[in-house]
């Protein structure tokens, strides 16, 4: 679970962002300052709910004695119409906050409902689904705790909790071997570290270094396969590149132990949610 700190100011500036210099006119206009109603957050489609925490909390933030009610809290699986939760409050408070808390509902609920989609394409196998850093500036940390929601586990979360040299360095670097060396003698103890490869002949270099993990880039399962046996439990194998829900299984039927998705927080549809008062 989010701790309040960690999102409270997000939904603030959505909310900033929203509301701009003279703040909700048409709402202003129209509703009574002292008006109270209900409304119902409900589900349009199927799916796996999402922050809902998160989007609730900018209902509060503009009436702090709103009265929320979750019926489907984070985590849960909902049809078509089903209620998420109720929220009591000014009216003025629900109808301004609307767009911010269905905006933030449907995007992280769209992330956990495609990450359960590709966890269950890949059951019985050994594989995990993992997301990457290609996340929405800002929303990282929820869009990441989406992905375990939806059943999927993190990778970094970003520069600095994990090393992880890539095409590029080791371009710059010279060879596999030097960027793993330089790497290996500035980090600490602590620190995890995974490298990149495209081909087998890199990995069979890789495996005479001190690394932790192999980025198994862009490579079709004959070769996952025959990867994951020359690799025989030293490093954790991770497979990346053309992961979608109809070459997922495939990939972890050959053995790897993570698959990382990028689609899953730049471009998993949102979830349909809507705002009944």
């Amino acid at each position: 679970m989010l701790h309040p700190l960690t999102y409270e100011p997000i939904v603030r500036a959505a909310l900033a962002e929203d509301l701009g210099r003279a703040g909700d006119i048409t709402t202003d206009s129209i509703v009574p300052a002292d008006a109270v109603a209900t409304a119902r957050v409900a589900a349009r489609q199927d799916g796996r709910v999402a922050g809902l925490e998160v989007a609730l909390s900018a209902f509060r933030t503009l009436d702090p004695a709103a009265e929320l009610r979750v019926e489907h809290g984070d985590g849960a699986d909902v049809p078509p119409g089903a209620t998420i939760a109720t929220v009591t409050a000014r009216a003025r408070a629900l109808l301004t906050a609307e767009r911010t808390a269905l905006n933030l509902l449907g995007r992280l609920s769209g992330i956990a409902t495609a990450t359960r989609a590709l966890v269950r394409e890949v059951e019985g196998t050994r594989a995990r689904i993992v997301c990457t850093r290609k996340t929405t500036p800002g929303l990282r940390v929820l869009e990441k705790h989406a992905v375990r929601l939806g059943g999927g586990f993190n990778h970094r979360f970003g520069l600095d909790d994990a090393v992880l040299v890539k095409d590029n360095h080791i371009a710059v670097a010279g060879g596999i071997r030097p960027a793993v060396e330089r790497v290996r003698a500035a980090i600490g103890h602590m620190v995890k570290v995974e490298v990149e490869v495209d081909t087998l002949a890199q990995l069979e270099e890789l495996l005479t270094l001190p690394v932790d993990v192999v980025l198994l880039d862009n490579m079709d399962p004959p070769t996952l396969r025959r990867a994951v046996a020359m690799v025989d439990g030293r490093m954790v194998t991770e497979a990346s590149g053309n992961v979608t829900l109809s070459t997922v299984r495939a990939i972890a039927e050959a053995g790897v132990d993570m698959i990382s998705v990028g689609w899953l927080t730049h471009s998993a549809p949102n979830l349909d949610v809507g705002l009944d008062m």
